[in-house]
């Protein structure tokens, strides 16, 4: 049978589930992803994999067998949900404005206030408005700076693709604040490294509900993807034993300032996990302000609306290419700063 698309597992998805991992990719239904694993259409490595469960490993070349009827289905899916799919992108064409703020320019690297509401990169589902697609156009040199993937369409020939031109780390959709991203490949290699060492200075302002007895602590429940697709912290120990699940993650965060019924706390990431942040403070007991995925439906009550996380990436500091530490800072957004004010 004909390959129709194939995909390399990255180290960031090292050890998610097979199903979870193809969800995501190629923008299916994890249903949808099942079908194609239970008719024989998924390869790992050239071998049919044990279950849809098993876990991906950094590397892996996935391979992606005749998928028509399959598509068939999606489509048929996509129209059901093209309702939800119209309200969701009606709502962020309102909110989001295309100009992207430069804060530095660098002849090796360019650091970038993203508003939130705004993708730095686009999904399998190639959204038009994403922050390295307005950056491409602009700094032209960007579409050879990155990691290309092999991709193949139908009956086309493989070729390499670069989805993520100077990307190097990445802000949530509805969080706002610092990137650096990359001109070069010398330097998209070098900030690699240093986020790999965790050189990379991060800190983040960070509104949550209830209020935090401590003025300083740190958070490191290992984080792993659950059933439901969300990413959930674990207990750390596993019958009085150390865990071996999940992925290690530390977060250290500092009271700023309290309120009756929510805490300002300036946050210092140690580690890059998907939604490291939103997941560690659920799990704390006191979670982020604005996330409508991971709450606790009692703190609803007490918070105004707000249309978007108060999750803010304020500084950042990293490496040049010539060992000089390089620090950026930036204020809160007007919109955040105004909530604070209504904050009791």
């Amino acid at each position: 049978m004909e390959i129709k698309q194939t995909i390399e597992v990255q180290e960031e998805f090292n050890k998610d589930r097979l199903d979870i991992f193809l969800s995501a990719k190629l923008d299916m239904s994890r249903n949808q992803v099942h079908k194609l694993i239970d008719q024989d259409l998924v390869l790992i490595d050239g071998k049919k994999p044990k279950k849809a469960g098993q876990q991906v490993k950094t590397g892996n070349r996935i391979e992606i067998l005749d998928i028509i009827e399959i598509n068939k289905e999606k489509k048929l899916q996509e129209a059901k949900d093209k309702k939800i799919t119209d309200t969701i992108k009606s709502f962020f064409k309102k909110k989001i404005k295309t100009k992207v703020e430069i804060v530095a320019k660098d002849k090796n690297f360019i650091i970038v206030n993203k508003q939130a509401g705004l993708l730095v990169h686009p999904t399998q589902a190639d959204e038009s408005v994403a922050l390295s697609k307005i950056l491409s156009k602009k700094f032209k040199e960007l579409k050879d700076v990155g990691d290309p993937v092999k991709m193949q369409y139908g009956d086309s020939k493989e070729k390499m693709e670069n989805p993520r031109p100077g990307i190097v780390h990445r802000l949530d959709k509805a969080a706002s604040g610092l990137l650096v991203v990359a001109r070069t490949q010398k330097m998209f290699t070098n900030l690699k490294e240093q986020f790999k060492n965790r050189i990379v200075n991060k800190e983040y302002m960070v509104l949550v509900h209830g209020k935090i007895d401590t003025d300083h602590d740190i958070i490191d429940f290992p984080i792993t993807r659950g059933k439901d697709g969300k990413m959930a912290s674990l207990p750390k120990l596993d019958h009085g034993l150390p865990t071996d699940k999940g992925k290690e993650a530390k977060t250290e965060f500092w009271v700023e300032k309290s309120f009756i019924n929510h805490t300002l706390v300036r946050v210092k990431l140690y580690s890059g996990r998907m939604h490291q942040i939103r997941v560690h403070f659920l799990a704390y007991n006191h979670p982020v302000i604005g996330d409508t995925l991971y709450y606790q439906k009692q703190y609803k009550r007490w918070s105004k609306k707000i249309d978007r996380l108060f999750l803010h990436c304020f500084k950042l500091g990293f490496n040049d290419l010539k060992g000089k530490y390089k620090e950026f800072q930036i204020e809160l957004p007007k919109e955040l700063s105004e909530y604070l004010k209504t904050v009791k």
